[in-house]
């Protein structure tokens, strides 16, 4: 993983081709680069984020943020339910209480290899949404 101004460059090997290359993961928009060596790899994607925002600026556009600190997920309306009433007995509003726990997750996955978690399966398959079930937005804002 490599990180510039914001952006996360993933980065593969093509054996048979003998280069680099790589792409910005953390954005709507597609930004590549690739290189032969290690530096040549760093230069390109320093290079395509910098032409990317000299891009967005000669149209007058403002560049997409890598993370604008909103994001939405869907839960089964029990699950909301229970994480809503949690939150409120430790005085915190749902939104501040999930940051919260996320962070420790987050902590915690960095710290230690991928496991199973907290017994949680999802009603539906992977990136299926039910219909009876919850919606709410998550935001970097830890308002009580």
């Amino acid at each position: 993983m490599m990180e510039y101004k914001g952006y996360l460059g993933r980065v593969e090997y093509d054996d048979e081709a003998g280069i680099f290359h790589g792409e910005v993961i953390n954005l709507r928009d597609v930004i590549t680069f690739q290189g032969e060596t290690v530096q040549e790899l760093r230069t390109a994607f320093q290079e395509s984020v910098d032409d990317y925002l000299a891009f967005c600026a000669e149209r007058g556009e403002a560049p997409e943020r890598p993370y604008s600190g909103t994001f939405t997920i869907r839960v089964p309306p029990e699950l909301h339910r229970d994480a809503a009433l949690l939150a409120k007995l430790r005085n915190k509003s749902l939104n501040s209480w999930v940051a919260e726990l996320l962070t420790e997750a987050a902590a915690r996955t960095n710290a230690a290899p991928p496991r199973a978690t907290n017994g949680f399966r999802p009603s539906t398959a992977p990136g299926q949404v039910g219909e009876a079930e919850a919606e709410y937005t998550v935001t970097s804002e830890n308002k009580p």
